[in-house]
């Protein structure tokens, strides 16, 4: 198969954000895209450029650098090169006084730049109008999610165990754990849609490193390398008998992403009431995948699970401390957290071949992060995974 996004797969897509404009906005005249991500999605290809769609005479590709490479690897039909927008503005005699934009990504002087040349009166976001339409899957996204999945798997419940040993540093495990990444088939990179966000290779940790504070919106912790790098991990921190492992990634092929986290218990298990809390975790995520089915809402499958469960466990569920966040899980595929969220006020019915990353965790004090999170596909009988069903807290001996 090949990786280039087929024109079949490009057409659909368009055809499907047309339709939800009109349904949401139906006086939209104009839409214009810039972030990399979404330019990959509605044209195959990631150029510095912009995307110009207009509801009566079709769509341009307007492509800086590079429009060589653009014009290589991309079936978008109409691509043009430029070289500011001033050059593309040329081309359109007036755009409609009213335009979407990106507003989660467009940066203030992006936006000046852009607006002084085509000389639009107001604007509105187009934000959820993308998510919603890069939501649903087809076969052909769901094909390398499936190949994520299947590396991931590999990663997370075979190959890790082996790379532990005590006394080695939580960077060394980053280090050797990104080589292994790679060398199964991982793409080198996670991206977020979070404003500013990297994770490098994982968020990991042994023991109650995993609790630590840290900017990232998910329930786990991670120390990192420093206040400069709070990714990675601790060059300090050695790995020692009796440790809780926790290690969450994101793994991609062609651009679509898995999700998963794993746990190790290092050369002993650990004591009985945190491994039924862990048990319990897991417990969650599966009947949070059996609610995974068309015509469920994201908030009734939290506020269900949330309803079940005790006062005591709510106490570091997801998140430790002051730090719980408000969700079960989230939308994958070209970034690791897209729309919707298993979560209050997401009321939209779910659709079949959406893709959630389900991640029930909890905190334990002088323990760590104990809990799981795998990728599971919407379908008409539930939650199909896609990244293994171990459940965690491997013995490592």
């Amino acid at each position: 198969m090949s990786e280039n996004v087929p024109l079949t797969e490009l057409e659909r897509r368009m055809e499907s954000f047309r339709r939800i404009m009109s349904r949401n906005y139906p006086d939209w005249q104009t839409a214009v895209i810039f972030s990399k991500i979404n330019l990959l999605y509605f044209t195959g290809s990631m150029p510095e450029g912009m995307l110009i769609i207009e509801r009566e005479n079709g769509a341009t590709l307007w492509a800086r650098r590079s429009y060589d490479r653009t014009v290589q690897e991309s079936e978008f039909r109409n691509i043009k090169p430029m070289n500011s927008y001033r050059d593309a503005a040329q081309t359109y005699q007036q755009l409609s006084e009213e335009v979407y934009l990106e507003t989660e990504y467009v940066p203030l002087a992006m936006f000046q730049r852009f607006q002084k040349h085509f000389l639009f009166k107001t604007f509105k976001s187009l934000d959820f109008q993308i998510a919603m339409t890069r939501a649903v899957k087809s076969d052909w996204e769901l094909a390398y999610m499936e190949k994520a999945g299947a590396i991931h798997q590999r990663v997370s419940e075979e190959l890790v165990p082996g790379l532990l040993r005590e006394g080695m540093t939580e960077a060394d495990l980053a280090g050797e754990l990104y080589q292994v990444m790679v060398r199964e088939g991982h793409q080198g990179t996670a991206r977020f849609a979070m404003h500013d966000t990297e994770i490098i290779v994982a968020q990991l940790g042994f023991g109650d490193n995993s609790l630590y504070p840290t900017n990232f919106d998910g329930p786990g912790g991670n120390r990192g390398l420093s206040a400069a790098v709070p990714g990675l991990g601790s060059r300090t921190r050695k790995l020692k008998k009796g440790d809780l492992v926790f290690v969450d990634m994101g793994m991609g092929v062609n651009g679509y992403h898995s999700d998963k986290t794993m746990t190790y218990m290092f050369g002993k298990s650990l004591p009985d009431e945190v491994i039924a809390d862990h048990q319990l975790c897991v417990d969650i995520q599966n009947r949070v995948a059996e609610m995974l089915k068309p015509g469920n809402t994201p908030e009734q499958i939290y506020e269900s699970i949330m309803e079940s469960l005790s006062p005591e466990f709510q106490r570091n569920f997801m998140g430790y401390g002051n730090r719980q966040v408000k969700f079960l899980g989230h939308g994958i595929g070209l970034t690791v957290d897209e729309l919707p969220v298993l979560a209050k006020g997401f009321k939209d019915p779910l659709k079949e071949n959406m893709v959630f990353a389900v991640e029930p965790k909890k905190g334990i004090e002088g323990i760590g992060m104990v809990g799981i999170e795998n990728t599971f596909v919407v379908t008409p009988v539930g939650g199909r995974c896609i990244t293994g069903t171990n459940p965690g807290l491997i013995l490592v001996e």
